[in-house]
């Protein structure tokens, strides 16, 4: 035997599904038996049939021969009669005074019939009936057969233990699934495993992969999160470090070197709080019961992007309807607004940050009332992105292809996605036929004001 079935044998739910079916497999074989003979209409036994049918019909066919041929006919037609027949049947001369004629009588297990022959004779023909009865089979309780008993032990025996086996095999390969990932198996899968099962038991193994799958994408982030961090931190503080090691090899440069200090600091500061704000969005965010109108909310970022736009020669383009003239009122959206300010502000900067001198970015946010949700979208006409990058450019520390020209650590998308998506939304960027990127942000309502 395998070693899945030992196993399978050794587990107490293996046991509890063998006796439980075979039991009721044993029952419910006795309970219909026991149901026929008490409520169904008594056969009628063959002996009676014999008795009341057949012996009767073998004494007149051999009276008539007597009574046509006499005693030298009769006695041919019983040589021809095989043996068992021809014992049971007795011709004598009748007593004085015996009724000749056919009828039949029965005395005890006897049937008797009186013939009279051509020559005047009259002669007794007698069936000896015993020889029909059979002895009566021997019953277990309730007059069950041994057959039947033996059905049922059988029968359930062979049901439960397939079935058993059947549910435990798939309940074992989950149980080493959950062991190898427990273990540090990121890579292990069981729908392989569960065959062309359609069953529940083959959608708990499929949820397991997802589960796996998506456990292991969350650890391959975070050692990539990991390693990208350290990356980014060891920059600045190398040049901290330098910055100190030339405070002391020049003492008359303090001013300049306190200068790099502080920038490096900043620099620090603002990777630290983007990181911070990262996490806060992965874990606070969805927990957050406020309720905010997306529409105000743009508009705001709009007017701060339209100052901040203004040294660089950019202009800014809104589209934005007041939630005040919409026909359904504020349609307003739960999570937080502090949050989503962040992210709009993340993802028209970004539109700002490549925008050439002269450019605009324009800005518009659109009701799908069918879809009941909200459709920000932010385009700009800058140098695009690789159509290779468009799926990347959300991930942590990812910049475009000038992003060395630019400041940032490249966590400002990947903190709108996260943002978005933690509020139940979704979010894509597109090249534009004309130059430049789209971003599309769709966002359910929650509830109208």
């Amino acid at each position: 035997m395998t070693m899945p079935v030992l196993a399978a044998l050794r587990g107490r739910l293996f046991w509890k599904i063998l006796f439980g079916f075979g039991l009721t497999f044993f029952l419910m074989v006795q309970t219909l038996w026991v149901a026929i003979q008490l409520f169904d209409d008594p056969p009628r036994p063959i002996v009676h049939l014999f008795e009341d049918r057949l012996a009767p019909v073998e004494l007149a066919s051999a009276a008539a021969v007597l009574e046509s041929g006499g005693l030298p006919a009769l006695r041919r037609l019983i040589a021809a009669w095989p043996e068992s027949e021809r014992a049971g049947l007795v011709v004598r001369p009748a007593d004085h005074g015996a009724p000749a004629g056919p009828v039949f009588i029965r005395r005890d297990k006897v049937l008797i019939r009186y013939v009279t022959a051509p020559d005047g004779s009259v002669w007794q023909l007698s069936r000896d009936l015993s020889d029909l009865r059979m002895p009566p089979r021997p019953g277990g309780p309730f007059r069950l057969p041994p057959e039947i008993i033996m059905l049922g032990v059988g029968g359930g025996l062979v049901f439960s233990t397939a079935l058993a086996r059947y549910l435990i095999r798939p309940i074992l390969r989950l149980r080493r699934g959950f062991d190898d990932l427990a273990g540090g198996d990121l890579a292990v899968r069981l729908g392989p495993a569960m065959g062309r099962r359609r069953d529940e038991l083959a959608d708990l193994a499929r949820d397991f992969d997802v589960m796996a799958a998506r456990l292991e994408q969350t650890v391959a982030a975070r050692d990539r999160l990991l390693h990208d961090v350290s990356h980014e931190l060891r920059s600045p503080l190398a040049r901290l470090h330098m910055a100190v090691g030339l405070v002391r090899q020049s003492p008359d440069r303090v001013a300049v070197t306190l200068d790099r200090l502080e920038l490096e600091t900043a620099r620090l500061d603002t990777l630290v709080g983007e990181l911070l704000t990262l996490s806060r969005v992965e874990n606070d965010a969805p927990r957050r019961e406020d309720y905010f109108d997306l529409h105000g909310l743009v508009a705001s970022v709009v007017a701060d992007a339209r100052f901040e736009a203004g040294p660089a020669g950019v202009t800014v383009e809104s589209h934005v309807t007041p939630a005040a003239s919409l026909t359904g009122g504020a349609m307003l959206i739960k999570g937080s607004a502090e949050l989503m300010r962040r992210a709009v502000e993340n993802i028209i900067r970004n539109a700002l940050k490549f925008s050439p001198e002269g450019g605009a970015v324009t800005v518009s946010v659109d009701i799908d009332e069918r879809g009941r949700r909200h459709v920000l979208k932010v385009r700009d006409r800058g140098p695009g992105v690789p159509p290779e990058m468009l799926a990347s450019i959300f991930e942590p520390f990812v910049r475009g292809p000038d992003g060395s020209r630019n400041q940032g650590y490249g966590l400002g998308l990947a903190i709108a996605r996260r943002t978005v998506e933690a509020h139940g939304g979704r979010i894509i960027a597109a090249n534009r036929s004309t130059g430049g990127l789209e971003m599309t942000v769709t966002l359910p309502w929650t509830m109208t004001a």
